[in-house]
């Protein structure tokens, strides 16, 4: 018995997880790749050197569902129990950015198609490529990426392994020129195992307990609830709150936005640090498109003095809410009371509604990037 099925069952036996047929079979699954993987691992030393061309990669998975079924939850127990040294796990709109600098630089050479020599470096460091959060939602990215995944699984050797709240057939849907990305979903059935699991059991709704996701007044009980928020949604112990990493998000144009504390697709900002700053919406389509929770604290009311933080809260707030992202956050005042006078107030009623939406059973419900 693997280490990855060991700790799936421990989950189950302990109450964390409910048993969950198709959860089951998806740890089983992975567990018999791990297996596969470590296998058929390139020997060490010199005679490693001898074994120059790529075995075929092993079938990798796309492993689909509604917010809240375990996805991540397996794809953890599989890169921590993988027992190889080429191995790599990241944010699909991470590793997607990485892929066009790679091509703008290849595309200075002026030799060619860059695609091949781009999958020729990614594979020569990466055997297993593990994605969190596979979603399509830019020309830029589906004009490339049937190419680029063939030839990172057919030519270099990559087992790919992805989770996405959408079905491979979902990708890009009515997306800009989709008929460029059609080829990319026909790989996807082609090449991977596809496995949904919609399980009846949304555990990010139910850690959440039915936690309210608006906190007034601002202050230490506010505070208190949000960072509740948080322990239940990353499994975070209290103790340890203050050792949640940081991270630097590539917004494009070279710049970077330290995110305070990150873990597990969940985000703490400030209201300063977001609307008080000089950000754009290109910032904020970075945190949207990287994070399914956001928790924003410190909002305050805001009025004519007030008018800049309040435009960049309204383009945050789209940003989130287009990407149906969760938002928890401690404010002065109720969103209806948030902005009671001053330029762009007429705008703000948008905002207002989103927000008292975003607070909703059915929104909480969406899957992150759904429509």
């Amino acid at each position: 018995m693997t280490g990855l099925i060991q700790r799936y069952e421990a989950l189950v036996a302990s109450g964390e997880l409910r048993p969950d047929a198709e959860q089951a079979a998806a740890a089983e699954r992975l567990a018999n790749l791990q297996r596969e993987l470590e296998s058929t691992a390139a020997p060490r030393g010199m005679l490693g050197k001898l074994f120059t061309r790529k075995p075929p990669a092993p079938k990798g998975i796309y492993l689909w569902g509604g917010v809240g079924r375990g996805k991540s939850m397996l794809m953890d127990l599989f890169h921590e129990n993988l027992n190889i040294r080429r191995k790599r796990r990241v944010h699909f709109h991470a590793f997607m950015m990485e892929v066009h600098a790679l091509l703008r630089e290849e595309r200075k050479k002026e030799a060619g198609d860059p695609i091949p020599p781009v999958a020729k470096a990614l594979g020569q460091h990466i055997r297993c490529l593990a994605f969190d959060e596979m979603v399509v939602n830019n020309s830029a990215d589906a004009m490339i990426m049937s190419r680029l995944f063939t030839a990172l699984i057919r030519d270099e050797g990559v087992t790919v392994v992805t989770t996405s709240n959408r079905a491979p057939s979902q990708l890009y849907k009515d997306g800009l020129n989709r008929e460029h990305f059609l080829p990319f979903i026909s790989l996807i059935e082609r090449e991977l195992d596809v496995l949904a699991l919609n399980g009846p059991v949304d555990y990010r709704l139910e850690r959440l307990g039915g936690m309210p996701t608006w906190h007034v007044p601002l202050g230490e009980a506010a505070t208190a609830q949000v960072r509740e928020a948080f322990f239940r949604l990353t499994d975070y112990s209290p103790e340890d709150y203050l050792h949640v990493p940081s991270e630097e998000l590539d917004v494009g144009g070279g710049r970077k936005l330290t995110v305070p504390k990150t873990l597990k697709g969940v985000a703490v900002f400030s209201f300063k640090k977001l609307c008080a700053e000089a950000r754009g919406a290109p910032d904020y389509l970075a945190i949207a498109q990287k994070f399914h929770t956001v928790i924003l604290v410190g909002i305050p009311k805001m009025g004519p003095e007030n008018r800049n933080e309040a435009a960049r809260f309204v383009t945050l707030i789209d940003a989130l809410y287009e990407h149906k992202v969760k938002l928890l956050a401690t404010a002065a005042a109720d969103p209806e009371d948030l902005y009671e006078a001053g330029d762009g107030r007429f705008e703000f009623d948008r905002t207002i509604s989103r927000l008292m939406e975003m607070q909703s059973a059915e929104y909480l419900a969406l899957g992150h990037g759904e429509d």
